[in-house]
């Protein structure tokens, strides 16, 4: 049995934070650790008495004085725009026929794929990211490359093929049946296979037609266990090309609910411009609204209002949203997203930020069991963070007196640099050159 102590400052939630001294909803302890074994988290505590728990022939990670959270989870990216991040000048529909539409075309290629997946998923990494929610590309070994560059860092993910039977590049359409036709055979291969989750991925209302909502609506039926993703509500122009699509529709939101895609396990990227009718629809589903403030304020999209969503007691997440997104930093996210709010008068502390990134977003995926917090039984995914990693940080940092300032500073100065080391399922993979470890491993098993 392959034992680990985890040791360092302890940070980990247990509820959402109702302000900056509900220390209630939290653990945080000054000298502690994790204590790991095969690959999930046994207990946390001090130190000394993980230490007695653990027993002498435990292996320890010393981290002082660096903090020790649960591993970070972002729930919307697209993998193959990997290259297309920092693509210039233009908002959502320019920008995905200038830019995007040409780079997912070259999906098509097994070996392209699988190349982009391995550099997708040690970006994820070095970022102190374990889990993510990504798009594929309409091409089934898109999906494939993403699933097993995941699986061979045992790493959690959700994901699946894009569906677009119109409004794109005949290259990256599909048809009704085939996109129905591959979905299936990748959820079979896929779902639930270690630690991989599917998500039935139309595109968005403009690129699926009629028939394609309805093929979406019957997978949906058919596997009520995966997810569903899809956008919503991110450009005034594209809320306008929508609804023209289905005049049958009340609102843009109305088009998914028609067709059954609205549930506890979807995911609807953006939604900035919402009425409360529309918000409230997701209230009742229990659908995500998932906040990406770097690719909203990159794309000039609009300011996403979590208060409103909050008012109406409807879910959100984060989200960095690469390639629109500008990093793969969950830490540059939540500093953009403090912008976002502040322009608009709401207020998000740094208590809630961490939150929102560990177990808040865990519980929008419904994995708070598996994920997001550091508690018994759960998947041992962990990242370590310096909050001095940076120059002006660790000056900035001398200064510093409470939690509550040092997670604002990784918050708003935060990024790859700080994240000293990344374990998942109870592997250390920063800094190890993932994909490069895995070759020699492989090297030194068939030596």
């Amino acid at each position: 049995m392959s034992k680990l102590l985890i040791r360092g400052r302890v940070l980990t939630f247990v509820a959402e934070p109702q302000g900056i001294d509900d220390t209630a909803s939290y653990r945080y302890i000054e000298d502690g650790a994790v204590f790991v074994s095969n690959g999930k988290i046994v207990e946390i505590g001090f130190y000394g008495d993980m230490r007695k728990l653990a027993g002498a022939d435990a292996d320890v990670a010393d981290h002082r004085p660096n903090l020790i959270l649960p591993g970070l989870i972002d729930t919307h990216l697209h993998f193959p725009q990997t290259q297309a991040i920092a693509s210039y000048g233009a908002q959502l529909l320019e920008w995905l026929n200038t830019y995007i539409f040409v780079e997912e075309q070259k999906f098509a290629g097994a070996a392209h794929a699988a190349e982009v997946a391995d550099r997708f998923m040690d970006e994820l990494l070095s970022n102190g990211t374990t889990t993510a929610v990504a798009y594929c590309s309409v091409h089934p070994e898109s999906v494939d490359a993403y699933f097993a560059a995941a699986e061979a860092r045992g790493m959690c993910m959700i994901g699946g093929k894009v569906m677009m039977d119109r409004n794109a590049p005949e290259a990256l359409r599909d048809t009704p049946e085939r996109g129905y036709d591959e979905t299936k055979r990748l959820i079979e291969k896929w779902h639930g296979r270690g630690r991989s989750h599917y998500a039935i991925s139309p595109r968005f209302a403009i690129t699926s037609t009629p028939e394609q909502m309805e093929m979406s609506k019957t997978l949906v039926a058919e596997h009520p266990s995966c997810y569903v993703q899809t956008h919503l509500s991110e450009n005034r122009d594209e809320i306008a090309f929508a609804t023209s699509l289905y005049p049958e529709a009340k609102d843009y939101t109305d088009i998914y609910a028609r067709y059954g895609l609205l549930n506890d396990r979807t995911l609807l990227g953006h939604c900035i411009h919402m009425s409360e009718r529309e918000i409230s629809v997701l209230a009742e589903t229990g659908a995500v609204g998932v906040f990406c403030p770097t690719s909203n304020l990159f794309l000039g999209s609009g300011l996403f209002d979590a208060a409103g969503f909050d008012r109406l007691s409807a879910r959100w997440s984060v989200a960095t949203d690469v390639g629109a997104g500008t990093s793969f930093s969950m830490l540059e996210t939540m500093d953009e997203a403090y912008k976002v709010l502040h322009l608009q008068g709401q207020r998000l502390t740094p208590f809630n930020s961490f939150y929102r990134m560990t177990l808040g977003n865990a519980r929008a995926l419904g994995l708070e069991k598996q994920i997001g917090s550091l508690h018994a039984g759960a998947d041992a995914d962990i990242v370590v963070l310096d909050s001095s990693a940076k120059s002006a940080m660790e000056y900035r940092m001398r200064t510093a007196k409470s939690l509550l300032e040092e997670l604002f500073i990784l918050q708003t100065m935060g990024d790859d640099r700080c994240v000293t080391e990344v374990y998942v399922a109870g592997k250390p993979m920063k800094g190890k050159g993932t994909r490069r470890k895995m070759a020699l491993d492989r090297q030194l098993e068939n030596a």
